[in-house]
């Protein structure tokens, strides 16, 4: 089983919680082990949660060049373009005209 980790060490972590949960040992390590669970489950769903906002923004890009979000990934598959969502939603973004130049080349 693995050792606790001290006292200090504890309510150092729970520093700036409110109320008892800063200062008082049991309370604080509750509230401190609560808190790494959540850190270590969301640590994973920030990667879904920016997958799907990236989904978002490529699809209301390729829309607006009138493809649907699966059409177009499909087109980039079938002509080799290696671009991952994450590049394709800050293009779709940032720079209208570089995305629109890929949504030619695929049609």
């Amino acid at each position: 089983m693995p050792k606790e980790p001290g006292r200090k060490k504890v309510l150092k972590q729970a520093k700036g919680y409110f109320g008892r949960r800063k200062n008082v040992w049991t309370v604080a390590k509750n509230a401190v082990d609560k808190a790494m669970q959540y850190s270590y489950r969301d640590r994973r769903v920030k990667k879904r949660t920016f997958r799907a906002l990236w989904i978002t923004r490529i699809n209301a890009g390729a829309r607006l060049h009138g493809m649907t979000y699966s059409q177009f990934m499909g087109k980039l598959k079938a002509n080799n373009i290696e671009l991952n969502r994450k590049v394709l939603a800050d293009l779709a973004m940032n720079s209208p005209v570089a995305f629109e130049a890929i949504v030619n080349k695929v049609k």
